[in-house]
Order: C-alpha cells, then structure tokens, then sequence
C-alpha cells in the first residue's frame, strides 16, 4: 500500500496492524475466490463469493481511515473518522464470520484474520485514547 503519508505515521502501530489486516484479507480472498467462482449444481453461483470482496474492501479502507483521524484538527471531523473507522472493523469481522460458513477450504485462515483484527481493536482503543 503506498498512501501520502507524514514518516511519523507509518510507525503507528494501529496503521502497521491495518497493513497486516490488507495483506492477510486480499491472500485470504483470494483463495477463497478459487472455491467460490463455481457455479452451484443448480446454475447459481455462491453469494459467499461478494463477502470475500467485501473483507478486501473494508480492510483496504482502515489505513486511509486512520491517516484522516490522525491528520484531522477538528475534532468533530475526527470523530467520524473514528466512528467509520470502528463501522469497518465491525463490518469486516462480521464478513469474516460469514465466510468461515462457505464451502471453500479458505474459511480456515478466516480465524486469524479474526484474531488480527481483535489484536487491531485493542490497538484501536488505545490509540483513540491519544488523539
């Protein structure tokens, strides 16, 4: 990911956990994307197939997200980018117990990215704490 961000930013560790999240999410999809692009016996395809892009969408969205609260003075502003930051955290963990339902062999990696993103929530709430 290459956003136009200050040096200093980059070594948050919230935004170094959201680049993991968009690594983890994209190979995630990606696999999942394999088992999901056929179609169902009876000519369907699997509606599971627009969550896996909906975790690559969401979890791409948190850095530019973070970047905005972290550069933003007012603080109303700041606040809404703390309130869609915390919308696509709880959105991406709530794609990503949908998935692990999916006919694919992917949905076992799905955990750890549960697991990243509750480790993200924690750095979340910290970092809240200092803006």
């Amino acid at each position: 990911m290459s956003y136009h961000l200050p040096s200093h930013l980059s070594d948050l560790p919230i935004y170094k956990k959201a680049i993991d999240i968009i690594v983890l999410s994209r190979s995630i999809s990606t696999y999942l994307n394999q088992d999901l692009a056929y179609l169902n016996t009876d000519g369907t395809e699997d509606n599971n197939i627009y969550f896996s892009g909906d975790i690559v969408q969401q979890s791409t969205n948190l850095a530019p997200q973070i970047i905005s609260a972290q550069q933003e003075s007012c603080s109303h502003k700041k606040s809404k980018h703390l309130e869609s930051l915390e919308r696509l955290t709880t959105r991406l963990y709530i794609n990503c117990k949908r998935l692990e339902k999916s006919n694919s062999n992917g949905k076992d990696y799905l955990p750890i990215l549960r697991g990243e993103l509750k480790k993200f929530r924690k750095l979340q709430r910290t970092w809240m704490l200092t803006l």
